[in-house]
């Protein structure tokens, strides 16, 4: 069997940081944890990674960049309320798949307020990049209406909240989100009538105060 490359140990790395920041947050997540879960030492895992912070900046910008392709794929040659439908149920598909994405988003804002009001503003300004790209991405097929684009990542934030809190598909706080209702959301919603793609489960795990 081949050993892994440095660069495929740190692309390992990044994932597990992923899924352990996103269940215990920064500050409750231990490097030992990490490197239990790629199969490496700690002092393996600091030649890859210089801190963990470091590791958590690098799960933080690959959980932006995943959220942004998913948009940019669902929207690649569509336009106005078709290129919103789609790019809404290919994101309800990938917290749904793999609540992870929406437990790492939810430990960003966290820890990017804590370390601002700490004084530590590297965290915040990579986050805010990635969001801005997001927002970019999203604002294209939505023909550069800012509004549209402003409503269309409202009503994401409302999914991932009412998520995180294990609304069930069904409830009637869902029922807002209704493409008949106008919202982008909408398409999380469709769990209340039977369409398992879109079920959303709730995001097991978040720690909602990591500190």
């Amino acid at each position: 069997m081949a050993r892994m490359s440095a660069e495929e140990r740190r692309e390992s790395v990044i994932r597990a940081a992923a899924r352990e920041f996103a269940r215990g947050g920064y500050y409750g997540t231990s490097t030992e944890a990490i490197a239990k879960q790629v199969g490496v030492s700690q002092p393996y895992l600091f030649r890859l990674f210089p801190n963990k912070q470091a590791m958590f900046l690098a799960a933080s910008a690959r959980c932006l960049e995943t959220t942004r392709a998913v948009f940019a794929r669902a929207g690649e040659g569509l336009e106005g309320e078709e290129a919103r439908d789609a790019m809404a149920d290919a994101y309800m598909r990938l917290i749904a798949e793999d609540p992870h994405v929406l437990q790492m988003q939810l430990q960003m804002y966290v820890t990017v307020s804590a370390a601002e009001a700490a004084g530590d503003h590297e965290l915040g300004e990579l986050v805010r990049a990635g969001w801005q790209e997001l927002w970019d991405t999203v604002t294209v097929p939505l023909g550069g209406d800012v509004k549209e684009t402003t409503t269309f990542m409202a009503y994401g934030m409302l999914i991932n909240t009412l998520t995180a809190m294990g609304f069930p598909p069904g409830h009637r706080i869902w029922e807002g989100l209704d493409p008949s209702g106008g919202g982008q959301g909408g398409r999380g919603s469709q769990g209340n009538k039977g369409d398992s793609e879109a079920e959303v489960k709730p995001a097991d795990g978040i720690a909602s105060s990591p500190q």
